[in-house]
């Protein structure tokens, strides 16, 4: 009797993987080049950051489907400002954010430039997993440090190594794939380290 084939994971959902909302899956549309941070480096990056995030805030100024942004909600952030130029991508957001109770999701519908540009607040992480085809991170860079609070963490993903500019430095470095991922941060010695875990102790 020939075997069953393999069950294929359902289209158009990733699986939260940590948190209060593990195991929770978040449904996306499916929409061309929308491309959620695969489980194992989601897994791997929340390993770096320690697994409480508890009030901290994070801004994702590519979106998507919202994946990191609610895997740092699960964790405890108290604030993920998640920004997509697309406008079935945010109401996907929104719709997830309703369905997990997700009340510290802030999604909006911008260019990711444009909202970096006008936007004050510092964040204390800061994900950029830009469309690997085209040359984001350039642009993408002075925007970015004016965003970041002291101490904070940048998490770069993207199609080869990433080399940062002078000011930062990358101590977190793997690659799944053809996906290269990052954690960077501001090249200031340990100081940086010692504030994010102050604003993580209770």
């Amino acid at each position: 009797m020939p075997r069953p084939p393999p069950r294929l994971s359902p289209p158009n959902q990733v699986r939260i993987i940590g948190g209060t909302w593990r195991r929770r899956l978040l449904h996306f549309p499916p929409v061309a080049g929308l491309r959620p941070t695969a489980d194992r480096v989601r897994e791997t990056l929340f390993n770096w950051l320690g697994q409480d995030l508890t009030g901290l805030s994070t801004l994702d100024p590519f979106a998507g489907s919202g994946a990191l942004s609610f895997e740092a909600l699960s964790r405890g952030a108290a604030l993920a400002v998640a920004v997509d130029a697309g406008a079935p991508a945010v109401a996907g957001m929104r719709e997830n954010a309703v369905l997990l109770g997700a009340t510290g999701l802030e999604a909006h519908r911008a260019d990711a430039l444009a909202f970096l540009r006008r936007e004050t607040r510092g964040f204390d992480l800061i994900f950029v997993d830009p469309p690997f085809h085209e040359d984001w991170l350039p642009r993408l860079w002075p925007l970015l440090d004016a965003r970041l609070n002291p101490g904070g963490r940048l998490y770069v993903e993207q199609g080869q190594a990433v080399q940062p500019p002078p000011g930062w430095e990358t101590f977190r470095h793997q690659r799944a794939g053809q996906v290269h991922y990052h954690l960077l941060r501001r090249d200031a010695g340990t100081a940086g380290e010692e504030d994010i875990q102050r604003k993580q102790s209770p």
